[in-house]
């Protein structure tokens, strides 16, 4: 399974990544893991993991929204990291689903 990596930082502090990845089912994921102090400060516990996951069927609009051939997994995960890149690359694409209409569950744990 081919994973992406949208965003890395790492500091005294705080280690945070964003990866982008297709699940079995073909749907694609955004998963978010911070873990360090300033977590710890923030949440009262030193992790805090989040993902987003759109199903293979919207997944679909995806390819069309951003002019990609369809069914080609790799060019849409290659699209997402070019896009989105920034600490807040996972609130960004939330927000484009939305805009775009684009269905997607997400969860969150600390």
């Amino acid at each position: 399974m081919e994973t992406v990596l949208l965003y890395a930082f790492s500091s005294a502090d705080i280690k945070v990544t964003i990866e982008a990845y297709f699940n079995e089912a073909g749907g694609l994921v955004v998963d978010g893991y911070d873990i360090g102090k300033s977590v710890e400060d923030y949440f009262g516990d030193s992790d805090y993991e989040y993902t987003l996951t759109v199903p293979q069927l919207e997944v679909a609009k995806l390819y069309t929204l951003f002019a990609l051939r369809p069914n080609d997994p790799s060019a849409l995960l290659r699209h997402l990291q070019s896009q989105f890149n920034t600490n807040h690359c996972y609130s960004d694409i939330k927000n484009f689903l939305e805009q775009h209409q684009v269905h997607y569950e997400s969860f969150s744990w600390n």
